[in-house]
C-alpha cells in the first residue's frame, strides 16, 4: 500500500465520489501510526473513537466467524481509526460485505473463501503469526505485499484479491447506509459528503461551496423517489457525489 497521507486520500475520495486508493493511518512527517505508539497523546482519543463506535456484531448472514474476523482486521488497516476520525470497522464495512456476499456480491464468495485463507496462510509462513495476531506494521507489510503480488499460496494474482477486497471496503464504507454499511454515515462525514438531496436550493449550493451545508443524514430511500424492493433486486449502491 502506498503511504500517503489521510488528508489527502480524503481528499480525492471526496473528489472522485469516494474512489481511490487505500486510506492509511500516517500523516505528513509522520514516521508511524499514531495507534502505535504507546506514549502518543492521540491515543486516549483513538480509544475513545472505539468506545463511541462499539457495535454487537450481527449474526452473520455468509461469510464465517473466523472470515468475518479476518476481513475485520484487513479494513481496519485499509480504511484505519484515527486521530482525523472512524474508519471502516466503525462504518461497519464487514457487515455489508456479509450481506452482499449473499446478493449482489454472491459471485465473489468463492474469491473470499480462498482469498482469506491464502492471506492468513501467508501471514503465518511469513510474519509467523496470524494475520489478526501481527502488530499493525506486520500486517501493513503483509497487505503491501498482498497489493504488489508478491504474496504466495493465492488462486491467481494476490493483486486481484486485494483489488476486490479494497474496492468493497470502499462500497461499504461510503455506500448508501441501507446496503448495511457506513453506518451512522460516519463514511460520508469522513470525506464531508452532505448527503442525498431531492432539491438544492441557491443557499444549500452556496453553503456547500463554502464547506457549511450540514449534513442531513438520510439514505436515498428515505425518500420516496426511491424503491427498495428495486434496490434488493439489483444490488445496487448508491454513491456520494462531488
Amino acid at each position: 500500500m502506498t503511504f500517503i497521507s489521510r488528508r489527502d486520500l480524503l481528499m480525492r475520495a471526496a473528489a472522485l465520489g469516494a474512489a481511490g486508493r487505500p486510506f492509511q493511518g500516517r500523516h505528513e512527517g509522520d514516521g508511524g501510526d499514531a495507534r502505535d505508539d504507546p506514549g502518543d497523546p492521540e491515543r486516549v482519543s483513538l480509544h475513545e473513537l472505539h468506545e463511541h463506535a462499539a457495535f454487537a456484531r450481527e449474526a452473520l448472514e455468509t461469510l464465517t466467524a473466523a472470515e468475518a474476523d479476518l476481513l475485520d482486521a484487513i479494513v481496519a488497516r485499509l480504511i484505519p481509526t484515527d486521530a482525523n476520525g472512524p474508519g471502516a470497522t466503525e462504518a461497519r464495512a464487514v457487515h455489508y460485505i456479509d450481506r452482499a456476499l449473499g446478493g449482489a456480491l454472491a459471485s465473489s464468495r468463492a474469491a473470499y473463501v480462498s482469498g482469506l485463507a491464502a492471506l492468513d496462510r501467508y501471514a503465518r509462513s511469513s510474519r509467523g503469526k496470524p494475520f489478526t495476531e501481527l502488530a499493525p506494521a506486520d500486517q501493513d507489510a503483509v497487505l503491501t505485499d498482498v497489493e504488489k503480488g508478491a504474496a504466495t499460496g493465492f488462486t491467481g494474482s494476490s493483486a486481484a484479491f486485494f483489488a476486490l477486497v479494497l474496492n468493497h471496503t470502499h462500497q461499504g464504507t461510503f455506500g448508501d447506509p441501507y446496503y448495511g454499511g457506513n453506518a451512522n454515515f460516519v463514511g460520508w462525514d469522513l470525506v464531508g459528503y452532505p448527503g442525498v438531496r431531492t432539491m438544492v436550493t441557491a443557499e444549500d449550493q452556496q453553503k456547500l461551496q463554502r464547506n457549511e451545508l450540514e449534513p442531513n443524514h438520510k439514505s436515498a430511500y428515505d425518500y420516496d423517489g426511491f424503491t427498495k424492493s428495486r434496490a434488493r433486486a439489483t444490488g445496487a449502491v448508491p454513491w456520494p457525489r462531488s
